[in-house]
């Protein structure tokens, strides 16, 4: 199986050169390397210019956002069957991709493969192992600040992956459309994640495979910008991927946690950010919703076999994301035979 790492940068800095002189340490090189730049006003490409030779360079003349940059970089890479996606925050470490690419191999029934991303400000803690996805819309890193035994040893079913280190079946990818681009960044990995769990596809979590991250290094952490897009892409998500028995039951939930947010922001002083994150996801919702009915058209599992791979629980959203729990098992993945006769 060959593989494409597709890397998109935004004003990288050293960042970017400390992760491509990861890449040149694999022991399973990728088979091409596409980087996609948005825009950068730094000189992070000529700086890695000497890192760059045979790669593919893509130069975009705005900042287009994560999603769209990666489509980008995908379509670039369509004549090869995984694409690893490595963001210029995270330094792989040498059996990364190889780890990724045997995981894939034993597990042909699986699109979508997460990477164990640690803290590099501390590598003994987790920044995440895989995405979980609650009733609710709300969305994160499992194991978030734990310390790496936390997660588990072997390869795990999870939501989704966090595309900061990750791999999908090109196939998979180009199947759901790839990235929603209205999103720009934030929560677009988990968007794609339920996307391809509607079509029957299944996320694994790869514990030896391993990044460590500098989280937030260009949108900053908890900043607006992360606020405003975390926060209106959720609503997106929820509105957009959910089945409908499903999306009318939680309904309650995702109204509850959108007001909860809407009350602990201005907390913190960011009210402008989640307010004008909501006003914007219910202004646009004509257009989601219209997203929404090729989502669900394309759907080939039972909201059942769906609702068992969400986490469920007023408080695991809040529990599970601050305490750094480790979800259960989601329960078995459906295989070939069960996708075609939903």
């Amino acid at each position: 199986m060959t593989v494409a790492l597709l890397i998109v940068n935004w004003n990288g800095g050293a960042l970017l050169r400390r992760c491509l002189e990861s890449v040149t340490r694999q022991e399973r090189p990728p088979d091409h390397v596409v980087l996609v730049d948005n825009a950068s006003t730094d000189d992070s490409l000529a700086a890695t210019a000497s890192l760059l030779e045979g790669a593919e360079v893509i130069m975009l003349p705005r900042n287009a956002g994560f999603a769209r940059a990666n489509n980008v970089a995908a379509s670039a890479a369509s004549r090869y069957d995984a694409l690893a996606l490595l963001n210029p925050d995270a330094i792989a470490h040498p059996g990364w991709l190889a780890a990724l690419m045997r995981a894939a191999d034993d597990h042909p029934g699986a699109a979508a493969f997460a990477s164990q991303i640690r803290l590099a400000s501390a590598p003994h803690l987790l920044d995440g192992a895989g995405d979980s996805y609650h009733v609710s819309g709300r969305a994160w890193r499992n194991a978030h600040g734990r310390p790496v035994s936390a997660g588990p040893s072997e390869v795990t079913e999870v939501f989704a992956p966090c595309a900061a280190a990750a791999l999908y079946r090109r196939e998979a990818f180009e199947e759901v459309g790839g990235f929603d681009e209205r999103y720009f960044c934030y929560f677009e990995d988990v968007d794609l994640g339920f996307r391809l769990r509607l079509r029957g596809h299944s996320c694994l979590y790869v514990p030896t495979a391993i990044v460590d991250h500098v989280s937030s290094a260009f949108s900053g952490y908890r900043s607006d910008f992360a606020v405003y897009h975390g926060e209106r892409n959720m609503v997106w998500t929820f509105l957009k991927d959910m089945p409908a028995p499903l999306l009318w039951r939680y309904l309650p939930q995702h109204v509850l946690l959108n007001l909860a947010a809407l009350v602990y922001y201005p907390f913190r002083g960011q009210g402008r950010a989640v307010w004008r994150a909501k006003a914007d996801a219910v202004w646009h919702w004509r257009a989601v919703w219209r997203d929404r009915a090729s989502v669900q058209r394309g759907t080939r599992v039972a909201p059942e076999q769906l609702q068992r791979a969400l986490r469920h629980g007023l408080t695991v959203p809040y529990v599970e994301r601050y305490s750094g729990a480790f979800p259960p098992p989601a329960g078995p993945s459906p295989t070939g035979d069960e996708r075609s006769r939903t």
